[in-house]
Order: C-alpha cells, then sequence, then structure tokens
C-alpha cells in the first residue's frame, strides 16, 4: 500500500515537473519585453485616466508616444505645456505645443430667463431626462441641470449653480479633457480656446427652432436674425438651422457682434467693463 502511494507521488511529482519546465520555456520563448520608457511616461502624466487624449489611459497614452515617430495627435490635456516638453524631451521628440482650451458651457437658459413650464420628478440624470422629457421650460435643446457633466469631470472643476441651475466651469480647473462634452446629452457644452487673458465671445444657445418658438422658451435663446453676422467683419459668424456660431478660430474679439445680438444670446467672457461715453456739456464763456 506505502508503495502505491509513494509511486503515485513520483508520477505526480515528475509530471509537475514536466509542466514547469515546458511552461518555462514557452513563457520565455513568447515573453513581450517592455520599452522601460512606457514606465517612465506614464509617472510624468497626471494619472486621471480622464480620456482627453483619444485614449482608454495614460498608459495607453504611454504605449503609443513610445511607439510613435512623432507627437502629433499625442497630447495629454491634463498635463498641459509641461507634461508635452518633458514627454518630448524623454523619446527625443519634437511637441508642437497648442492653445489651451477651456470647456464652454453653451446655454443661458436659467431658471430666471426660462422659467419652468412643468414639474420633472424622475432619475437625476440628464441621460434619462433627454430620452423622456423636453425639459422643464420646454426647450428640447437647453440644458437640463442633472449633473451629468459634473459626474463625468475627475478635476472637479465643474459644478451646478443653485441660481441659475447651470453648469459653471471654473477656469483655473478645466483642463479641457472633453468629459463633461461626452457626458452632455444635448451637446451644449464644447472645448474653445482660452483666449488671451482668457476673454472669449461665443452664443450661449443651440436651440435651432425658429427664433419666435425659441424666444417663447427662453428669453435669451438665439433667434438667427443674423445681425451679428452683418456686423462681423472677419467672417467669423455663420448662421445656420437658425442658430449663429462663432468661429473661435477666426473671431478677433472686437465685440460688435454683442452689441448687436437683440437677446444678449452672445456672451463675453472676461472682458472689462465698457466705459460710458461722457457727453461734454457746452459751456458759454461770457
Amino acid at each position: 500500500m506505502n508503495s502505491v502511494i509513494l509511486y503515485a507521488i513520483i508520477a505526480l511529482g515528475s509530471l509537475s515537473m514536466s509542466f514547469a519546465i515546458i511552461i518555462y520555456f514557452v513563457s520565455n520563448k513568447f515573453k513581450v519585453i517592455e520599452d522601460p520608457r512606457i514606465d517612465e511616461i506614464q509617472e510624468l502624466l497626471p494619472g486621471a485616466n480622464c480620456g482627453g487624449c483619444g485614449f482608454a489611459g495614460c498608459r495607453n497614452l504611454a504605449e503609443a508616444i513610445v511607439k510613435a515617430t512623432n507627437l502629433d495627435n499625442l497630447y495629454c490635456p491634463a498635463g498641459g505645456k509641461a507634461v508635452a516638453e518633458a514627454i518630448a524631451a524623454k523619446v527625443g521628440l519634437k511637441v508642437e505645443l497648442k492653445e489651451p482650451m477651456i470647456a464652454v458651457v453653451r446655454c443661458n437658459g436659467s431658471i430666471q430667463n426660462a422659467p419652468a413650464k412643468a414639474k420633472y420628478e424622475g432619475t437625476d440624470s440628464c441621460y434619462f431626462i433627454n430620452l423622456l422629457f423636453t425639459g422643464e421650460s420646454g426647450c428640447s435643446y437647453g440644458c437640463l441641470g442633472a449633473g451629468d457633466c459634473v459626474k463625468a469631470c475627475k478635476f472637479d472643476a465643474i459644478y451646478i449653480d443653485n441660481n441659475t441651475n447651470l453648469p459653471i466651469v471654473i477656469e483655473d480647473k478645466c483642463v479641457a479633457c472633453g468629459a463633461c462634452v461626452n457626458a452632455c446629452p444635448r451637446n451644449i457644452i464644447e472645448l474653445r480656446k482660452k483666449g488671451p487673458k482668457n476673454r472669449r465671445i461665443f452664443v450661449s444657445c443651440v436651440n435651432k427652432e425658429k427664433g419666435g418658438i425659441a424666444k417663447k422658451n427662453c428669453n435669451v435663446a438665439c433667434i438667427g436674425c443674423s445681425k451679428c453676422q452683418k456686423v462681423c467683419k472677419f467672417d467669423a459668424i455663420t448662421i445656420e438651422n437658425n442658430l449663429a456660431y462663432i468661429n473661435f478660430e477666426k473671431c478677433t474679439l472686437c465685440r460688435k457682434c454683442v452689441a448687436e445680438c437683440p437677446t444678449n444670446a452672445i456672451l463675453e467672457i472676461n472682458f472689462p467693463l465698457k466705459k460710458e461715453k461722457v457727453e461734454k456739456e457746452d459751456i458759454n464763456v461770457v
């Protein structure tokens, strides 16, 4: 009996040893030697895995950078200029630095500008509300205020203002990763250039309905009147589907369109207040 057990142990031990040797040689034959620079580049990246670079995570971006012959389209918006330069030095490639971008909320349909006509009660998610409901104001294009953009942001750079029920982007925290853009079911949020001195001009409306209908639901809706387009000398404004859009690549921030808009749908951000002209009274000299 003891000999049977002994033979069984020897047989199993020999078989295990054989499998171990086979696995060892197979693993060595087919093992992938990873470039150590991948780990080094990953350490340089912020580690937020926000997806702003177009890859699933920071490591995926690091792997793509190591394999690349140039750094075109391989840019980490969360890391910005400093990270881009450090990575370029690490891999010995040149990097074309991009102008800083920021998320912009293109809706001004606040509680005050777009009063509620109905009350929604249900799942607290813009995605689901959009599937079931036009919105409390009746605007089927406006912000729903449930905060999907806030939940998507990994940098605490956006919040819902309790007074307006609209998202507010915190400029110092926004890294332009685009997570909030992708989270918004109504495509209200857009990435635009920060602009010189953080100054920007844009149409804060995405409503494509005709002017009368749009204005009925929101006091500051774009009505597609074309007045802004006519006053712009730089071809920066287009009108399509009853909606004006300002191309930030062409806009010179002259602000003429802002004054021309009859519904105040065009916003000017971080500009100094315009000084009012003081008319000089005629002084009669005796």
